[in-house]
């Protein structure tokens, strides 16, 4: 009987981890998006491969994505460290659709404002586009 009562309660509670991890929407986009320029600003490569989506991975695996980023980045580590800040500005969303504007204040005092355009697929926002948004 208590073998019984035992496995009952572990069925149950294995239905209620399956069914909140089902549920678990993951970050909210404003939080990709900062994570995304935090990755930019770091030049952690891997991040960004993670917080990409396919149109932003310029057709390579994981391996070359990363390789080619390095390589591409390996003179410019004068890139790297430049924001003294990074938040969010506005956030748009619409659906499975977001834009969200960021504003990062470099170092030297200037701000910067950027346009990150995501989108969620399987429960989990990716990053689809990335731009500077024009100072006005």
């Amino acid at each position: 009987m208590l073998g019984v009562i035992i496995g009952a309660l572990l069925l149950g509670l294995c239905a209620a981890v399956v069914v909140g991890v089902a549920k678990d929407r993951g970050p909210a986009p404003d939080a990709v998006a900062v994570s995304y320029e935090h990755a930019w600003d770091r030049l952690d490569f891997e991040a960004l491969w993670t917080l990409s989506a396919t149109e932003l991975r310029d057709g390579l695996d994981h391996k070359k994505f990363v390789a080619a980023k390095r390589a591409a980045y390996a003179s410019r580590t004068e890139l790297k460290g430049l924001a003294e800040s990074i938040t969010v500005d506005e956030e748009l969303v619409r659906g499975d659709n977001a834009l969200v504007t960021t504003r990062i204040v470099v170092r030297d005092g200037s701000v910067v404002h950027n346009s990150v355009q995501l989108v969620r697929r399987s429960t989990r926002w990716q990053v689809v586009a990335y731009a500077m948004v024009p100072a006005p």
